[in-house]
């Protein structure tokens, strides 16, 4: 996750060209950091200011660079937030749709061979913006003074399996798809390149977990019975529900199962994960089971349909039970009743509204402080 953001925080125009793919130990650091601190001082005066430059178009260029980067998917989350702050509204739909325009190029770890050393060895961020730029706004600005496309211009590939051409992408499938269903009717996150190809048209029986500490306490049980073939459910793992929707969605396999051999098996939740886990995990489930999402109505034994190209999450169930079951739900009492835990879980919004407060996406402009 924090390459990708600082990735994107570059395509978005907040940071020099070039810099955010620098190897931890590089020399290229101490130069770069000096032309930071001269460049914040020039920007004051230029009066060039975040708003001038996270614009949509800036927005849209920086879904496109996550796909092609086959970035996190805790990028979808951020850079929601982000834009929210700045008065854009992003959806899940503009995710889905640049997904299915451009492919995975950057061959990184979890989905491909490479390492963010290589990738900057090949050329860097600039060389793979370069590789897209037909599905880039250029004209935007940045914090350079200039616009996107002067950035690039000069960047060039070093190494094309680690940065690959176009025409031979890492992967068919894009960086991140969208699932809906009426398990998910806000949404939900998978991300295709990081899990097996077998597990992206499954059909399984639902194995569920109340919350973490269920999971925790009981997954490794034998006596449970999983086989390859279940769906690990995990409930309460999201904004309210764990709360913070923390990155619990990498579910444990039992142990068991990994000692037959099995390396992946579909998992679904109303949780994040990292940018470095693997597998079929479906993520950021939404609305979540806290409040009363379909999420919560699942039970040990319902069938449920993942099919990733045709971006379903179906729940076997019909619409009586389901109404009957809500009507036997429950939301879990509150453990906050005052103070900063109140105010976050009465204005934490939903995964596919960036999990941000709701009063800081509304309302008029706040203006720039004066400089005197």
């Amino acid at each position: 996750t924090a390459s990708t953001m600082t990735a994107i925080a570059e395509v978005l125009g907040l940071c020099l060209p070039g810099s955010t793919s620098i190897p931890a130990v590089h020399s290229t650091h101490a130069r770069m950091a000096s032309a930071c601190g001269r460049r914040i001082v020039d920007l004051v005066w230029e009066g060039i200011t975040p708003r001038k430059v996270l614009t949509e178009e800036a927005f849209h260029n920086a879904i496109v660079a996550d796909m092609a980067l086959g970035g996190s998917t805790n990028a979808i989350i951020h850079l929601i937030a982000m834009a929210g702050r700045a008065g854009i509204r992003l959806t899940l739909e503009q995710f889905d749709r640049i997904s299915q325009e451009v492919k995975v190029i950057a061959n990184l770890r979890p989905c491909g061979e490479y390492l963010m050393e290589d990738f900057y060895d090949a050329g860097g961020l600039r060389a793979l913006l370069a590789q897209i730029k037909d599905h880039l706004h250029l004209d935007c600005l940045t914090i350079s003074g200039k616009t996107l496309g002067e950035n690039l211009e000069g960047a060039q590939v070093y190494n094309e399996e680690v940065i690959r051409p176009l025409d031979r992408p890492v992967s068919k499938a894009g960086g991140t798809f969208i699932l809906r269903g009426n398990l998910a009717p806000d949404g939900a996150v998978i991300k295709p390149t990081a899990a097996e190809p077998h597990l992206l048209a499954h059909r399984g029986v639902a194995a569920v977990f109340s919350d973490y500490a269920d999971l925790k306490n009981r997954i490794h049980d034998e006596s449970l019975g999983l086989t390859a073939d279940n769906i690990i459910v995990l409930q309460h793992a999201g904004p309210i529900g764990a709360p913070g929707i923390p990155e619990w969605g990498m579910l444990p396999i039992p142990n068991y199962l990994l000692k037959q051999g099995v390396r992946d098996m579909l998992r679904i939740s109303d949780a994040r994960m990292s940018g470095t886990s693997y597998g079929a995990c479906v993520l950021h489930v939404a609305p979540e089971s806290a409040i009363g999402g379909p999420l919560a109505l699942v039970r040990d034994g319902d069938l449920i349909e993942v099919n990733v190209e045709q971006r379903k999450l179906h729940l076997e169930v019909s619409d009586e039970e389901l109404a009957a079951r809500r009507a036997e739900w429950k939301p879990r009492e509150t453990r906050y009743r005052r103070g900063y835990a109140q105010l976050y879980e009465k204005e934490i919004t939903q995964a596919p509204e960036g999990c941000d407060f709701r009063f800081l996406h509304h309302g008029a402009e706040i203006p720039e402080p004066d400089i005197f």
